[in-house]
């Protein structure tokens, strides 16, 4: 595999997520830099370059793709087109930080692992919470032996419907576009750490609903899994409840003790004991991806180990899509 001192970003996909999320980003880390973006709306692709002092810009991925000045490639659409970014990318040659889910399903991340291999391109995941000081704590304090053997994961999201997410065009929302509606969005980032912590799941089962209604994704999600040396997983994802009701809880309890912390907003890891609380104020970054853009970037230069593999990001993926079925309730 091709290694590259000095990496040169395109983004294709240059949407919300990469105005502060990852973005600015590309320019703050060592040896990188943002010099080209790609958006099907030409002028938001001009207004995204010109606010994020960016060189070019194209409407067209292809173009960005055969940039010549491009040596990576960001993919930040909408994961039905991350197949075929991806795999056009590793064609080239041009190493790919592909947004998560990183696929539409199992099929066609599997696609994209032979593709890989085929050319011999690297590909990293944008799983970037491995990457963040909450959880690296979390890690760390398991591996410690803080909590005791680790026996237990009860992990809990529960938001409510907003005028953006109940909007038809909302692709979110959108099964062929996001693969299962907002718990397609979320859950790969809590389902990857806990593969990330535990390792790979040795059984998994889930299960949707559509409760509300109001659009054609499940909107209530349930998972169970069983990882290596018998810690077993409890999830449950909601979108469809009162604003009073909102939680984004995960508890991981060993037979010491248990941690607390949040997802998706700040929060402060909490250690809790039969005599103790301690509780761990950590920081997070302005750019959330920047700490594992660092890490993609001196994976790339052929300095560090793939921070997320397509063969990983494949896991929580596969626990997603069975879980993204139906209730069937026999009579």
């Amino acid at each position: 595999m091709n290694t590259i001192k000095n990496i040169h970003w395109g983004i294709i996909g240059c949407g919300d997520v990469c105005e502060v999320k990852s973005g600015p980003a590309f320019n703050l880390v060592d040896h990188s830099s943002l010099v080209a973006v790609m958006r099907r709306n030409g002028a938001l692709a001009q207004d995204f370059a010109r606010r994020h002092n960016v060189s070019r810009w194209y409407d067209d991925a292809e173009a960005l793709l055969s940039d010549k000045d491009v040596s990576a490639i960001y993919i930040a659409t909408p994961p039905a087109s991350h197949e075929h970014y991806a795999i056009e990318a590793i064609k080239k040659g041009k190493p790919v930080y592909v947004e998560k889910p990183v696929a539409l399903d199992v099929a066609s991340c599997e696609r994209m692992i032979d593709a890989a291999r085929t050319y011999g391109t690297k590909v990293s995941v944008a799983h970037y919470r491995r990457a963040l000081p909450l959880f690296t704590k979390v890690r760390e304090t398991i591996h410690a032996g803080k909590i005791g053997k680790p026996l237990h994961i009860r992990c809990t999201t529960l938001q409510a419907s907003t005028e953006k997410t109940l909007d038809p065009n909302f692709w979110r929302t959108r099964p062929e576009l996001s693969g299962g509606g907002l718990f397609f969005d979320l859950a790969p980032h809590q389902l990857d750490l806990f593969c990330w912590l535990f390792g790979a799941p040795v059984w998994f089962e889930g299960t949707s609903l559509n409760q509300s209604g109001r659009y054609s994704a499940p909107d209530l999600t349930s998972v169970q899994a069983q990882f290596p040396h018998d810690v077993y997983l409890h999830a449950l994802w909601g979108f469809n409840n009162d604003p009073s009701c909102d939680e984004d809880l995960c508890e991981i309890t060993g037979d010491k003790g248990k941690l607390v912390f949040s997802f998706f907003k700040p929060s402060p890891l909490t250690i809790i004991t039969s005599t103790t609380q301690e509780v761990i104020e950590v920081d997070f970054p302005a750019h959330i991806q920047q700490p594992m853009i660092q890490q993609v970037v001196r994976y790339f230069q052929g300095e560090s180990e793939n921070p997320c593999s397509l063969e990983e990001a494949l896991l929580s993926l596969q626990m997603m899509e069975k879980a993204n079925r139906p209730l069937v309730i026999e009579e």
